[in-house]
């Protein structure tokens, strides 16, 4: 589903990702762990397009959203980018919009779908989140969990082939840490890739098929997970 290769990005003199290669399989979930200042976000933000690195090649399925340090067409760019789904560590919620609103955003204005059938498809999604009750609620009248719930709505709303976390708990209570985890698991059985960044070792083993470690901008070692997924 992903493969990075060679991955290389700089801030000035300072090498943030020095070479990094990963992959990504369909419907696997892979999380990444390591302290902190060791390229974890800027590998998220880079697959993202959030930020552009010098070299290396990153690709989506049979897309190269970056090849050989060369990066596709901006209508390429465009398309490959609606395949990937973010969930940003602070939940980021248009605080104006309401949750259906701040849900049936992005599938309007992107993806041109009617607005009629964007409510519907919103209104599914608050359903297997749990949250039909909050569709008319704004942000602030929500908890921390379920911000986050809308903001993996949000993300699911767009029908990615990946779906990338960042730090999904460290906004929350540790209370609600399990709550994220069986939202994951329950993604996973319906398919979803995905990746999660995390500094919370006993979540990233609650959820993952795969561990690896990442520090001073390189991937350092891997742990393979069996155990069942889809139960508590």
């Amino acid at each position: 589903m992903l493969h990075i290769e060679n991955l290389y990005k700089s801030f000035g003199s300072n090498a943030v990702l020095k070479g990094v290669n990963l992959h990504i399989y369909p419907g696997e979930i892979l999380v990444v762990v390591g302290p902190s200042g060791g390229g974890k976000t800027t590998l998220l933000r880079s697959i993202n397009y959030l930020e552009k690195c010098e070299s290396g090649s990153i690709c989506l399925g049979n897309n190269y959203l970056l090849k050989d340090g060369r990066y596709a067409s901006k209508q390429d760019l465009k398309a490959i980018r609606r395949n990937i789904g973010l969930v940003f560590q602070n939940f980021n919620l248009f605080p104006h919009l309401s949750v259906i609103e701040n849900i049936t955003e992005a599938p309007t204005r992107v993806l041109g779908i009617a607005k009629e059938k964007a409510t519907q498809d919103a209104l599914n999604i608050l359903g297997f989140l749990g949250l039909s009750g909050k569709a008319n609620s704004y942000p602030y009248e929500l908890s921390g969990g379920q911000k986050q719930r809308v903001a993996i709505g949000r993300a699911l709303a767009l029908n990615p082939k990946l779906m990338c976390f960042d730090e999904p708990t460290s906004a929350l209570d540790p209370a609600l840490t399990d709550d994220v985890a069986n939202l994951i698991k329950s993604l996973k059985v319906k398919g979803m890739s995905m990746l999660i960044i995390t500094h919370d070792m006993e979540f990233a083993k609650k959820v993952a098929d795969r561990i690896v470690s990442m520090d001073q901008g390189q991937i350092t070692n891997e742990h393979m997970y069996d155990n069942e997924k889809t139960g508590s």
